[in-house]
């Protein structure tokens, strides 16, 4: 069994930071692209960052300059620095991973971390 967890979430003001994490573990041979995504009340889920498995990203334009994703494999363990925080970014945050236990890749989820950006 595969499990994604996220820490890190919180109360924060605006222009303040906070570092996200997520921990895969479980019955892991092999962990492809991962990825931060956000939900705020009312709204659909969105991408925030995605990280390749040789460490390529992208960012969504909104976050851009502000978050960075960084993951490291020998801990099986992905991150997202925020910086200068928006009350905007205000949201559920979610992993995603693409991964496998030797047959193929599956898509997983963490159960989400709450971020509020107080004004």
């Amino acid at each position: 069994q595969v499990q994604l967890v996220e820490s890190g979430g919180g109360l924060v003001q605006a222009g303040g930071s906070l570092r996200l994490s997520c921990a895969a573990s479980g019955r892991i041979f092999s962990i492809g692209p991962m990825g931060w995504y956000r939900q705020a009340p009312g709204k659909q889920r969105e991408l925030v960052a995605r990280i390749g498995g040789g460490g390529n990203t992208n960012v969504a334009d909104s976050v851009k300059g502000r978050f960075t994703v960084s993951r490291d494999n020998a801990k099986n363990t992905m991150y997202l620095q925020m910086n200068s925080l928006k009350s905007e970014d205000t949201a559920v945050y979610y992993c995603n991973a693409q991964i496998s236990y030797g047959s193929g890749f599956r898509d997983y989820w963490g159960q989400g971390t709450q971020v509020t950006v107080s004004s």
